[in-house]
């Protein structure tokens, strides 16, 4: 399987797409007027302290104040019997904190905080506050686990006792000497980190992640990645330059494209994001998935469409669902769909069949950068699952609430409106002596108005005893309207 990274640089603008055998499998936006801030290191203000929710708010300098939990303070194994201690004995109001953003701001919720920093480098993952050793459970292979784990502790112990560590993925095969040029790189940061946040007022940004196009290679850039491509001369030479200080490997992988065609076309990556931003997803079979995402949770409703089968309707449900569930873990992934996670498959009897979409969705899973967690069946045909949520999904950062609608999806129908604004003119004739009333409205509601309605309107202005005008706004959305009294 033959794995590429694609980086395209526009202005304010860097994309990125993992292509695997030539389909997209993770697509990542930059912009410059909205950069991400998972990773970021702030020095914050403790706004408010909730006992009831142990809890706190925590003013970083955002529109919205950041939220940090006392299970993000302190950690499990650290607390008396296992219970957390109460916030109110860890903050108190206008405290000075150092806090890492987990979380990016989402909808109407300020970003997730901890003050157990991590911070990532190409090999190893430094640990401030936690005197541990780890090694990533993606690496398998029992030998090479207990080598990093030798070797770490070693330098732990030789270069840094009062810090941990965690091995990354990326770590796999690193030798001694990599690994403790590494250390010595996270080692010096955070010195840098702990000096800065001394001196820095409260509400500033003391430590910001890489750029995105660094962070892909730092944190996807493995041996499995067979080529990177860039579109801009000058981001291509920066990355050589950044490959050579701390992935001096993959220097050679990383090309310049200057093909005529734009680069997210190659293998259709551009047409693959325009349709993640669909509700419905076609299936090969003739059956489609319809992809909802709401603040609580993502819904995804299995349907067998233009798939009828060829034997019997429980051949058609498997058929049908195990497709969807190999669509479903690649668009979780491509849309960056997190949290909780609803999929109401086609019903089947057969209890192997069942469990053999459940067994198919994990092992489609497994790939997945982003830990998951999936539920059997339940009766009624649904699979419930989480998946880790750290950054806002596609569909938040390329796409806003549709005006007309205000984000719900529906529009009141053109009748509704025309009977609302009966009401409105009620309303008004109570509230105001005027001679007549003008109604300001879409041009679809003004012709049924005038058309299918008139009888009403006619049996309205005999009611009130006064004239009711018709103006149609070309301008005006559906459901706008307004009465005006004259």
């Amino acid at each position: 399987m033959s794995t590429e990274i694609l980086v395209n640089i526009a202005p304010q603008e860097t994309r990125v797409a993992l292509v695997e055998s030539g389909v997209v499998q993770e697509a990542y936006v930059q912009r410059a007027l909205r950069h991400g801030l998972v990773g970021n290191l702030y020095v914050g203000q403790v706004q408010r302290v909730l006992p009831g929710m142990q809890a706190a708010f925590v003013d970083i300098g955002l529109e919205r104040t950041g939220f940090l939990h006392a299970s993000d303070m302190v950690r499990l194994n650290e607390a008396a019997d296992g219970a957390l201690p109460l916030i109110s004995s860890l903050l108190h109001e206008g405290q000075r904190v150092l806090v890492q953003v987990l979380k990016d701001p989402l909808g109407s919720k300020g970003a997730r905080l901890t003050t157990l920093p991590s911070i990532p480098s190409r090999y190893l993952v430094l640990l401030p506050y936690d005197q541990h050793v780890g090694v990533s459970a993606r690496i398998e292979d029992d030998t090479e686990r207990e080598r990093l784990r030798t070797v770490v502790t070693a330098l732990v112990a030789e270069m840094t006792p009062e810090l941990g560590v965690i091995v990354r993925t990326a770590g796999e095969g690193a030798t001694e000497e990599a690994l403790r040029n590494d250390l010595r790189f996270l080692q010096r940061l955070w010195s840098s980190i702990q000096a800065a946040s001394n001196e820095a007022p409260p509400r500033s940004l003391v430590h910001g992640d890489l750029p995105l196009s660094m962070r892909i290679l730092r944190d996807l850039l493995g041996v499995d990645v067979d080529r990177v491509r860039v579109d801009n001369a000058e981001e291509w030479g920066r990355l050589r330059t950044f490959a050579r200080t701390f992935i001096p490997d993959a220097v050679d992988i990383i090309e310049h494209y200057d093909g005529a065609a734009p680069i997210f076309d190659l293998f259709g990556v551009e047409d693959d994001l325009n349709r993640a931003l669909d509700r419905r997803v076609p299936l090969k079979s003739g059956g489609h998935l319809v992809i909802d995402q709401t603040e609580a949770m993502t819904t995804v409703d299995v349907n067998t469409g233009a798939y009828t089968g060829h034997r019997n309707l429980e051949e058609t449900a498997l058929k049908t669902n195990l497709e969807a569930a190999q669509a479903i873990a690649r668009q979780l992934r491509l849309r960056n769909l997190g949290g909780i996670i609803i999929i109401d498959f086609i019903d089947m009897h057969d209890p192997q069949h069942r469990e053999q979409i459940t067994r198919l969705l994990e092992r489609c899973l497994a790939r997945d950068p982003a830990r998951s967690v999936v539920c059997p069946l339940s009766p009624l045909g649904l699979v419930e699952m989480t998946r880790k949520r750290t950054r806002e999904s596609l569909g938040h950062i390329l796409c806003e609430p549709c005006p007309a609608c205000e984000g719900r999806g529906y529009l009141k129908t053109v009748e509704t409106v025309c009977y609302e604004i009966f009401r409105e003119v009620q309303r008004s004739a109570r509230q105001f002596e005027a001679q007549a009333f003008l109604v300001l409205a879409a041009v679809p509601v003004i012709e049924r108005l005038r058309d299918d309605l008139s009888v009403g309107l006619a049996e309205l202005e005999e009611q009130l005893s006064r004239p009711v005008r018709l103006q149609p706004e070309p301008q005006y959305l559906q459901e706008s309207f307004d009465v005006v009294p004259i």
